[in-house]
């Protein structure tokens, strides 16, 4: 990866040992198949990008990037 910018360098690369923590998973949820960022305490998750080849999948406002979802512990 290359930046080009006149911001020092350590203001740039300051958080990136926050983002290792990040936890990224595929999931699938009505059919639709999407990538979500776990909360590691919570059964809750943030949706961050849809990975369907439908384009009402894309229209559906309970499937927008950033949307909140919950899952519940499988019995």
């Amino acid at each position: 990866m290359i930046i080009y910018s006149v911001m020092p360098m350590e203001l740039i690369m300051e958080n990136m040992e926050a983002m290792s923590e990040i936890q990224y998973e595929e999931t699938e949820i009505d059919g639709v198949k999407m990538v979500v960022e776990r909360t590691p305490q919570t059964s809750e998750a943030k949706i961050v990008r849809l990975l369907s080849w439908n384009p009402q999948d894309y229209l559906n406002p309970r499937f927008a990037p950033g949307t909140t979802i919950y899952f519940r512990p499988n019995a």
